[in-house]
Order: structure tokens, then sequence, then C-alpha cells
């Protein structure tokens, strides 16, 4: 998902979306204990996506 998608979303939108990436982020972990994970940047990428979610979310609410 794109920045400029994540901008366009609400701040119920991105906890939504947020949830999302945290089991996807918690199944790509399981694959990585059980050597299953076919690739290993897909947990680095899932992590910066949780960060801009959450940057979003604190400019959101501190705009009002």
């Amino acid at each position: 998902m794109k920045v400029k998608e994540l901008k366009e979303m609400t701040v119920a939108e991105l906890d939504v979306q947020l949830q999302e990436i945290r089991e996807e982020q918690f199944k790509l972990k399981l694959q990585q204990v059980s050597g299953q994970l076919e690739h290993p940047h897909r947990i680095q990428e899932m992590r910066r996506m949780v960060a801009r979610i959450k940057t979003l979310q604190q400019q959101k609410k501190a705009e009002g």
C-alpha cells in the first residue's frame, strides 16, 4: 500500500489496516521460526508500514 493511499484514510480505517498488518507480521514471524519464510524482506516491510501508519495516526489526531 502506498503512502498516498494511507494519507487518504481516516483514523478508524488506519486502525483496521494496522491490525491487518500486525496479523500478517505475526504470520511472517511464525514462518521465519519454522524455516518456511520465502521472502525475509517482508518482515522489514511490515515493520516500516506499521511505523508509517502510526505516524499518520498521530498526525491526524494532532490536527483534530
